[in-house]
């Protein structure tokens, strides 16, 4: 049998070098970790990642961290221009919830670009109106939730024995509990308004955050710097606050930021069964339940506060993925 065409370079030589050094045949051209590449070669690319030198999955990775981080910067960036847009631009209009703006069921591309509803008001002006409430209150509950959930399982984590059991069994208890059903009869229980719905859904929210936030601290209370700051001395809230909480941050970031779709949605719904503000508010799901009433003769009523509650979703979770990216580079 004739030899093959490509002779693999000697390595039983006498000067071994390094690992990284040490030439292999790929595709019929021998290849070192030293050899200058092209970043445009496309046979780059191709190269198996057994015979891959060490300095390209570095380069990758510096890349992909570079990638994520970008990523980040524009979930900030878009994160702060939805909410200073939905709470400028309704004051800077002037819109208001229930000013006739023409005459009903005008259709859209008329007058009022969106068309009126059965009552003559803008469409537009209203769902404009109805993703600030919905924006505001799912950033309110998310806040609520963290706030409470994060302070039972600080407590929790950074006591242990006996507090820890009490206090994540009732979380146990919470989390077995179905949220919208225990929602439901807190707004049923309290009367229908934007507040008690609010405090509906924080009262369901919490128990996610406190299992997180418990999780974090008792994998910090091992670290070096945290045994360390204890055995100087220092008091259990200064150890808490400054050496414990500050870890905890990214991975509650990322949760809370994946979190405000989930709950805009359930605010959504809530209100769709007519558990929130009373008529005339501005509230996507009460606005979409009045426009189902028309929907053969003027879908524009239903169809824009349910694009608008689309719209929403789909940015928060758009949002929320981009920050778990950048948090995990």
């Amino acid at each position: 049998m004739n030899a093959p065409d490509t002779e693999v370079a000697d390595t039983g030589s006498a000067d071994t070098g390094s690992a990284d050094t040490e030439p292999v045949v790929v595709a019929g051209t021998i290849v070192t970790a030293r050899d200058e590449i092209d970043d445009d070669d496309p046979g780059r690319a191709s190269l198996p990642g057994a015979f891959r030198p060490r300095w390209m999955g570095q380069r990758g990775r510096r890349r992909t961290g570079r990638r994520m981080r970008r990523s980040g910067v524009v979930a900030v960036w878009m994160l702060v221009v939805t909410t200073v847009v939905l709470l400028v631009l309704p004051t800077l209009l002037s819109l208001t919830e229930s000013e006739i703006a023409g005459t009903p069921f005008a259709e859209p591309l008329g007058e009022q670009f969106l068309g009126t509803d059965s009552q003559g008001r803008d469409v537009a002006e209203r769902a404009l109106l109805g993703m600030r409430v919905s924006w505001f209150a799912a950033l309110a509950v998310i806040a609520v939730g963290v706030t409470i959930g994060g302070m039972i399982g600080l407590v929790s984590g950074f006591s242990g024995g006996i507090v820890d059991a009490v206090l994540m069994r009732l979380t146990d208890a919470a989390l077995a509990l179905p949220g919208p059903l225990v929602a439901l009869a807190v707004v049923a229980a309290l009367g229908p308004s934007l507040k008690n719905t609010l405090i509906a859904v924080a009262l369901t929210w919490w128990p996610w955050y406190a299992r997180i936030v418990r999780s974090q601290v008792r994998a910090l209370m091992g670290r070096p710097h945290v045994e360390a700051a204890r055995a100087g001395g220092l008091s259990r809230t200064r150890v808490a606050l400054v050496h414990v909480v500050p870890g905890t941050l990214s991975a509650v970031l990322v949760a809370a930021s994946l979190d405000v779709g989930a709950v805009i949605l359930v605010l959504a719904g809530l209100s769709f069964l007519g558990l929130g503000s009373p008529a005339p508010a501005a509230e996507l799901g009460a606005m979409t339940a009045q426009g189902l009433t028309y929907l053969f003769n003027a879908p524009w009523v239903a169809v824009v506060p349910a694009l608008g509650l689309f719209l929403l979703a789909v940015l928060a979770n758009f949002v929320g993925d981009a920050m778990s990216d950048a948090l995990e580079a």
